[in-house]
């Protein structure tokens, strides 16, 4: 369980970080040939890059979340199975009137 926690809250913080630092590396002519472009182009291409990096972080954690293998079959509660085994075993007061009045009947 804390290795599911893990993979989450890093993804999190991963899918903070990628757009903040593609938008500031626009911002601040970090990538190359960002200089050339008017400055509403760089608005434009950072925020697009900025949406694009954070589906691929999703995409990269449902990647992983797929591949992930299950450690063990899940079972169900043993209280909650005695309950519904006891509630199916068990009549209902409809179920007793409606007998109750079909045996006086003769056809």
């Amino acid at each position: 369980m804390s290795t599911v926690i893990t993979k989450f809250a890093v993804t999190s913080m991963v899918m903070w970080m990628v757009p903040v630092a593609v938008i500031y590396g626009f911002n601040h002519q970090i990538f190359p040939g960002v200089s050339q472009l008017s400055p509403s182009t760089q608005t434009l291409a950072s925020g697009f890059l900025a949406v694009i990096s954070v589906n691929l972080v999703i995409g990269f954690y449902i990647y992983m979340a797929m591949k992930e293998t299950p450690h063990q079959e899940p079972q169900p509660d043993p209280t909650f199975l005695a309950n519904a085994k006891a509630s199916i075993n068990q009549p209902t007061s409809s179920q007793v009137s409606d007998d109750s009045h079909g045996k006086g009947k003769v056809e």
